[in-house]
């Protein structure tokens, strides 16, 4: 519990100065935490096998193209367009051909391919939440943070019943609509009070955001339990890895740019 208090407040002092500031050292933070998200999903074929050292480099390389994109039509970083990182992606893909099945496969590609447009995606929505405004990248944290909160303290106080049991069994139903209620409330309060005035559509937004980000914490579970691990990693001690973090805050992003026009 010492340890696990220690990560957070270590956290909460590299983490609040960078939101704050924003701008390239914002920019510069989410691109290095992509990567170590994207190297802890590589991780996952250790069991097996690892993933080629030249297939890695063009992997980190694509999602940061992506994570810093300003998709501004045409070039995206270093003078790289979207042909550019179309090529990246295909050539992930050709490169099986010259591997031995054991080594690294067409599956292998596709699943790496998804892992890149997934992360890449979510992070670079975060840089362009942070882009629109400091509260307004506040505002999504808070879904997140007071979901996953009031979640676990319902949950350990009167779940009966479980949510999905075979992928994560400490989850209850009890839990997770008392996490969304009060994600509701306390982000609708912060909306109000410090973006723009609260109507149905928003409290609507709040709602499936909130949902949304219990279904990525399910779906990184999901993955944990498939690979036989308790954490992505041990980079953040007593909490586990990037992803055992940012899973909820990943799909949230998903979802706004899905939902963005309810805000």
């Amino acid at each position: 519990m010492k340890k696990r208090l220690i990560s957070a407040i270590v956290m909460l002092i590299i983490v609040v100065p960078v939101i704050y500031l924003g701008g390239d050292i914002f920019r510069l933070g989410v691109g290095i935490v992509s990567l170590l998200a994207l190297k802890e999903m590589l991780d996952l074929k250790k069991s097996h096998k690892e993933i080629p050292k030249l297939v890695q480099f063009i992997s980190f390389i694509t999602l940061l193209l992506i994570v810093l994109s300003e998709f501004d039509g045409y070039s995206i970083m270093f003078g790289v367009t979207y042909k550019g990182i179309a090529m990246l992606l295909l050539s992930l893909l050709g490169l099986s051909l010259g591997y031995k099945k054991n080594e690294y496969t067409a599956t292998d590609a596709l699943v790496l391919i998804g892992s890149i447009v997934l992360l890449g995606t979510a992070f670079n929505t975060l840089i362009l939440v942070r882009e629109f405004g400091l509260y307004r990248l506040c505002f999504l944290l808070l879904i997140f943070i007071l979901t996953d909160t009031f979640a676990y303290i319902f949950g350990m106080a009167f779940g009966k019943h479980k949510l999905i049991p075979h992928v994560s069994p400490k989850k209850s139903i009890e839990g997770s609509v008392m996490g969304t209620i009060v994600a509701t409330i306390g982000a609708s309060v912060f909306y109000h009070y410090l973006i723009n005035t609260i109507n149905l559509k928003v409290i609507i937004g709040i709602v499936l955001l909130s949902i949304i980000g219990q279904i990525g914490d399910l779906i990184f579970s999901k993955i944990k339990r498939e690979n036989n691990i308790k954490d992505f990693s041990n980079l953040i001690p007593g909490h586990g890895g990037i992803l055992d973090r940012l899973d909820s805050t990943i799909a949230i992003m998903l979802g706004y740019l899905i939902f963005y026009s309810l805000f």
